[in-house]
């Protein structure tokens, strides 16, 4: 006896669903629950800081539920987010000046770009900051441009200007976004949390991709 179509699961859904429960929504309900916490500031601090140097998941998985449970902080969060992002620039380009032939290439290499490095340098020898303005507003890893920033020699207050400019313009955007729209914004991602996740995670790899290909 079959079930009426209305009635049918696939195994996929199931699985999507039990994902869903056990691992992005107690998660997503953790960092809106966190977000007028004392230590959120610090937590979304240390997430922008690393991101832009090592670590490979990007503050916007932290700062998007925070500031759509306070949407009138947005521009807070905005902001510990760019100051922590760029103070994170600043170790990635001292990695890639001062220690690039062990730690720099290290990291270069786990992320699989250690042939990108020269393509990168050629595009900032035609484009100049813009490519670091470029690049800081996009998805791809940002933590590549700061540490073939430093191990390029590139001017460091230059380097800060464009992170500033990028870093600050990306999170900013969001900031807006979330200020204006945060309670429909919120609806949505709620009603259909495994989907917006699964398209950050899509998003996320294309950035990689694109690393891959054109820096």
């Amino acid at each position: 006896m079959q079930a009426p179509p209305n009635l049918r699961i696939s195994h996929g859904q199931i699985g999507v669903a039990m994902v869903d429960r056990v691992m992005l929504r107690p998660t997503y309900n953790w960092c809106i629950a966190a977000a007028d916490k004392p230590y959120a500031f610090w937590i979304l601090a240390a997430v922008a800081f690393a991101e832009s140097s090592f670590f490979p998941v990007p503050p916007d998985v932290i700062l998007l539920p925070m500031a759509l449970a306070q949407p009138k902080r947005a521009w807070v969060f905005a902001t510990v987010c760019t100051i922590a992002s760029v103070a994170g620039g600043v170790l990635g380009y001292a990695i890639g000046a001062l220690l690039y032939d062990s730690v720099g290439q290290w990291l270069i290499h786990f992320y699989g770009l250690g042939d990108k490095v020269e393509a990168f340098r050629a595009s900032y020898a035609q484009w100049g900051a813009w490519i670091i303005i470029g690049k800081g507003l996009t998805p791809i890893p940002y933590k590549l441009v700061t540490i073939t920033s430093g191990f390029a020699g590139y001017d460091i207050w230059l380097f800060i200007l464009c992170s500033i400019i990028a870093r600050g313009g990306r999170f900013f955007i969001v900031a807006i976004m979330l200020n204006r729209y945060g309670d429909a914004i919120r609806h949505e991602i709620e009603k259909r949390l495994g989907l917006w996740v699964a398209i950050g995670a899509v998003v996320i790899v294309l950035g990689f991709v694109i690393a891959f290909r054109l820096i």
